[in-house]
């Protein structure tokens, strides 16, 4: 784990973005497609953590990203070149546009001040996507990456937040994955080889200390 003040050092309200991948109703809700994982990410108390980092990103000013993958009711534009792709398509819950599906599922809380990405096609929720842009709009350095799953799409954001030249931060108790020993295998033999690996509770010491109070 990194130390307090290094950490601190990556967190500034300023240049850091708090990205929420798939963290969607239809992937992690009470009416999941894939129920494993969602009850995975509730059980552990990611989606907990999830909820808790955003709400900490509201109150110290950092920008929050919610990416969400869905599909339209047609398919055009998905992928259809790998097994998980084909699998998806026959799953009894669909991420279609426009449906239940994908909106942010609690307890996260949407602010207006978020933004909103949802693709279309691909793994990754930066591959494109407009979260690039946005974040180098936006000023970013630093990438705080939550949500799931840790087998597919978390790892391809923080392969692709490194290759673009962000700083990656990867809250250990905030990503999930299955099973669920995969998730530390994963952080421990991957991710923390290319991200700053922290837990939910560090980020948050790490952000009450600037967060910004009302006058």
């Amino acid at each position: 784990m990194p130390s307090y003040d290094r950490l601190s050092a990556l967190l500034d309200p300023a240049t850091t973005v708090l990205l929420t991948v798939e963290c969607q109703q239809g992937v992690v809700g009470p009416d999941s497609a894939l129920p494993e994982l969602a009850k995975e990410a509730r059980e552990s108390g990611v989606l907990a953590n999830v909820a808790r980092l955003v709400a900490a990103a509201h109150d110290s000013g950092v920008q929050v990203i919610h990416a969400i993958a869905e599909r339209r009711p047609d398919g055009r534009g998905a992928n259809h070149n790998a097994r998980l792709f084909r699998a998806a398509g026959r799953l009894p819950v669909q991420q279609l546009s426009g449906t239940e599906a994908v909106r942010v599922a609690a307890p996260i809380e949407v602010a207006e001040e978020d933004l909103v990405v949802r693709r279309l096609h691909g793994l990754s929720p930066i591959q494109g996507t407009d979260v690039d842009a946005l974040l180098r709009n936006l000023g970013c350095r630093t990438l705080v990456i939550t949500g799931v799953s840790a087998n597919v799409a978390v790892p391809n954001a923080v392969f692709d937040a490194v290759n673009r030249g962000y700083t990656a931060v990867v809250p250990s108790d905030a990503i999930a994955g299955v099973p669920s020993d995969y998730t530390p295998a994963m952080i421990s033999h991957t991710l923390a080889l290319v991200a700053t690996v922290a837990t939910t509770d560090e980020v948050l010491g790490c952000l009450e200390r600037r967060r910004v109070r009302p006058a």
